[in-house]
């Protein structure tokens, strides 16, 4: 089961990274958060046999930023250095610039739209979970993500369009 858990690690750690600075905008908070996902995973990893490990990460990433959101008083947002050094080294400097540019663009238009909507949006655009994946992260029904998901995009449409 160890080696499971370290290849499941190794496998899963940028995408559940990427997720968790998305939502918390600090690179340290989500290396904090990353490891607490994967320990709260390790730790259940017996009661997970039935579903999608991606999802079921994803889920307990979601609640452990959730988890953590609440033990906060206030949400401080930074987004100096946002997925700086999350960029695959085989890409030329300009190609590097254009990726920062387009992640740039994401994070201003996801900037003040309601968290719901922006998970749904992180989690089914970005993180290509499949619908009935991402609700169940959300804990809500398809049906309700479905109309989540869509003002999410609607709210991003009317951003670029100003």
């Amino acid at each position: 089961m160890k080696e499971s858990i370290e290849s499941i690690y190794n496998y899963y750690f940028n995408d559940i990274y990427r997720f968790l600075l998305s939502l918390s905008r600090d690179h340290h908070t989500a290396e904090d958060l990353v490891q607490e996902t994967f320990l709260r995973a390790y730790l259940h990893v017996e009661n997970n046999e039935n579903a999608s490990i991606k999802s079921w990460l994803f889920t307990v990433a979601h609640h452990v930023f959730i988890d953590y959101y609440r033990k906060q008083k206030r949400v401080e947002v930074k987004k100096q250095g946002f997925f700086s050094n999350l960029f695959d080294k085989r890409n030329t400097p300009e190609e590097t610039i254009v990726i920062r540019e387009d992640i740039q663009e994401i994070i201003n238009l996801l900037d003040g739209i309601p968290e719901k909507q922006k998970y749904a949006v992180l989690l089914h655009d970005f993180h290509e979970l499949s619908y009935s994946e991402a609700a169940a992260v959300m804990n809500v029904s398809l049906a309700n993500f479905k109309v989540i998901l869509y003002r999410g995009r609607q709210a991003m449409r009317r951003k670029k369009g100003e």
